[in-house]
């Protein structure tokens, strides 16, 4: 990688013109009128707004059928349905989650998505062949994406015997984070499913993040399960509360103590921004200080029909399901996707300063909340250092990769 300088852009909290020096995978500068080296590679900024390199903190890559035909979707209404859907699918079709993954994640790279969260399931059925497809496409995306595994038990931890002998092997087959679903809804038995979980977890020395798809206050109670659990294990900063239903449908003094106990062991709300469903409100979670991310959850696959590898969109649809209007609060929405994702996740060197890992992304926007409503044409990306994007046309998926990304 060459010497680059990014010259005359603006930074996004306050629209200062600078230039940004690039030396290997990291940034060396920000300042106005840098002076270019010899040997330098110099890239013209033309006054565009500088974001830094977008976190998708929730996604399901192994699921995905970017790029395939049209999937009519089939399952019914409950969430039993549509994993059951799904094993049959993927049994049936014999589908490849390596080769899928890696579709979705340069589509998302070619739209300014640098880091991945991304849950893949483990379970009785597939084994760990999903996981390990996942595997070797994040091997192959090492140089231009920093891609984290999640070790999931889609069908459920004491539903199927085995699964926790899946999991620990996922744990040594190279998954840096431990998945959790539904304690109580899909388990049955929120005390020995967590019991299980954690003992896992510690085991493995590794953080979790645990889908919590259970209603009101019954969610509520699995919450709180969850949250004594952090802290007699001391795991505070390493748990993240994915959909987390129930914090938006219970009574608001419930609410706050629950938001309350988050923030004081430190552990991360991640949504999607459902329209269908009682969500964590992403102002009550800033004033609590608790960390809210947002991710796509699943993208065209056997659950939905929906979603789009463009984390500015998904900026855009939590801001739209929280009301957000006020250009401060439309600047919350893109925190969601980029440095509170950054720190939910626990993804280092993050941000634009002098150290950070030069994930860079431009765009045509007066300032971040423009960007956020009008999700403009990503004019350049640059991911590690490697320019992906020049121009508004993606340059490295096949280049770098020798991958074609199938559309969609």
């Amino acid at each position: 990688m060459a010497e680059l300088l990014l010259r005359n852009v603006r930074l996004p909290r306050d629209g200062a013109a600078v230039d940004v020096r690039v030396e290997g995978e990291r940034i060396a500068a920000v300042a106005p009128d840098l002076a270019p080296r010899e040997g330098e590679e110099v890239i013209e900024g033309k006054g565009g707004l500088l974001l830094p390199g977008f976190v998708e903190s929730h996604a399901h890559l192994d699921k995905t059928l970017w790029g395939l035909p049209w999937r009519s979707h089939a399952a019914g209404g409950r969430l039993e349905n549509r994993i059951e859907d799904e094993r049959r699918f993927r049994a049936e079709s014999g589908h490849d989650a390596g080769r899928q993954a890696m579709a979705l994640a340069l589509a998302f790279l070619e739209r300014g998505t640098t880091r991945i969260r991304t849950h893949v399931d483990v379970d009785t059925g597939a084994g760990l062949r999903h996981l390990q497809g996942v595997l070797e496409a994040r091997q192959r995306l090492r140089d231009v994406m920093e891609l984290q595994v999640v070790a999931f038990p889609q069908s459920g931890l004491l539903m199927r015997p085995g699964t926790a002998d899946l999991l620990r092997a996922a744990m040594r087959e190279g998954a840096e984070v431990l998945g959790g679903l539904d304690p109580q809804g899909i388990d049955g038995d929120a005390a020995a499913s967590l019991d299980l979980l954690f003992g896992i977890a510690d085991e493995a020395g590794c953080g979790l993040d645990i889908h919590l798809h259970e209603p009101g206050e019954g969610g509520a109670r699995t919450l709180d399960a969850i949250l004594d659990r952090v802290q007699a294990l001391g795991l505070q900063g390493r748990v993240a509360i994915s959909h987390g239903f129930c914090i938006g449908e219970v009574e608001a003094p419930r609410r706050a103590a629950l938001l309350d106990r988050m923030a004081r062991l430190q552990i991360a709300a991640v949504t999607v921004g459902t329209p269908y469903r009682g969500v964590p409100s992403l102002l009550e979670c800033r004033e609590a200080g608790v960390v809210l991310a947002a991710g796509n959850d699943g993208i065209r696959d056997a659950w939905t029909p929906y979603g789009s590898p463009d984390m500015l969109e998904r900026a855009m649809l939590v801001g739209w399901r929280n009301n957000l209007r006020r250009d401060e609060e439309l600047g919350f929405a893109f925190d969601a996707v980029t440095s509170q994702g950054a720190l939910a996740c626990g993804f280092s060197d993050y941000g634009l300063q002098p150290g950070c890992i030069a994930d860079l992304v431009v765009v045509d926007a007066r300032h971040v909340p423009e960007a956020v409503v009008v999700r403009p044409r990503r004019e350049l990306v640059i991911s590690r250092g490697r320019i992906v994007v020049r121009e508004g046309v993606p340059s490295a998926s096949a280049t770098i990769l020798g991958f074609n990304t199938p559309g969609a």
